[in-house]
């Protein structure tokens, strides 16, 4: 299936060459940039774990919400009736605010338990954690939101076209039964690497392209860069990273297997048909495993040869 959402550097136009460059078997599949996870909605759930990561808060909140609290999420989206330039700037603005943090969460049931009595105590923790948890969808509802009113899926600009959310009500049921046995991770890429590497694992990595990171919410500086080629060089199992191909990564690399590849520019594509836009896809093991076990297609002159046997 499709991703529920679109988003900066999504791997639509890709995920079929990176589907057939996977190992062969592997018994856990990482998405370390989860982003839209355009990959992991398109791939059949047939291992025994499957992680999606992103360090965005906000995309993780969200994919836990469509997992976890369809019915409220989709309850919470039908409280937007507005489509316009004036909505997207108020969800902006929430999103940005941040009113019911993780921390204020924290304070607040520190000072609790520091002043209460335990049955005043465990009333004030469930208040707590149902506004907190009505927080989550109420700032996933409106992420969601913002992201289908932005140009681009950037959540900075507004996209200036109409769109009726309910259209999409269907991919966020879906989304949740594809997601039902994934876990969800908010998680810097070392930290998350470390914690779920296994020599059965099967680790796919999309970071930020090099000399592009401004177009992305989190931050990723050159040295993270670097950071990711070394935390992936220390791995049992295997990996692939996708990558814009540039003198940079391809000598940050060097020594890996580096494949070049291309796909459609979809951000160009208004200004110049045709545009593609040149990426490297680099790995730890041969790709070639499934692409030899497919059937190759014969030739005129394999056909020739085919006869000449009869």
């Amino acid at each position: 299936m499709n991703s529920i959402i679109s988003w900066v550097g999504g791997k639509k136009a890709l995920r079929e060459l990176i589907y057939i460059r996977m190992p062969k078997e592997f018994g856990r599949y990482i998405e370390v940039f989860g982003g839209g996870g355009w990959v992991l909605f398109g791939r059949t759930p047939d291992t025994a774990m499957e992680v999606y990561n992103d360090f965005n808060s906000d995309l993780a909140n969200l994919f836990r919400c469509v997992r976890d609290r369809p019915f409220a999420l989709l309850k919470e989206l039908n409280f937007f009736p507005l489509n316009g330039r004036d909505e997207f700037i108020v969800l902006k603005r929430y999103l940005e605010k941040e009113e019911f943090t993780s921390t204020y969460l924290h304070e607040e049931l520190e000072i609790a338990e520091r002043y209460l009595t335990e049955p005043q105590l465990e009333e004030i923790r469930s208040i707590l954690m149902e506004n907190a948890e009505m927080n989550d969808v109420k700032r996933a509802a409106a992420f969601y939101r913002l992201i289908r009113l932005s140009y681009g899926s950037g959540c900075t600009s507004y996209g200036c076209q109409p769109f009726d959310i309910r259209k999409t009500f269907h991919l966020l049921w879906k989304g949740s039964q594809r997601l039902k046995n994934t876990v969800i991770e908010n998680k810097d890429f070392e930290e998350l690497i470390k914690q779920y590497d296994r020599e059965n694992a099967f680790i796919y990595c999309d970071p930020p392209y090099y000399q592009t990171e401004g177009h992305y919410a989190v931050e990723f500086k050159k040295e993270d860069h670097t950071r990711l080629r070394d935390t992936l060089a220390a791995c049992q199992g295997k990996w692939l990273v996708s990558y814009n191909d540039c003198a940079f990564i391809r000598e940050l690399y060097a020594g890996y297997q580096i494949e070049a590849v291309s796909r459609l520019n979809n951000l160009a594509q208004r200004y110049d048909n045709g545009c593609e836009y040149a990426e490297v896809l680099i790995s730890n093991y041969d790709t070639g495993e499934r692409l030899r076990d497919m059937p190759a297609q014969l030739g005129i002159f394999d056909l020739a040869d085919f006869d000449g046997m009869e």
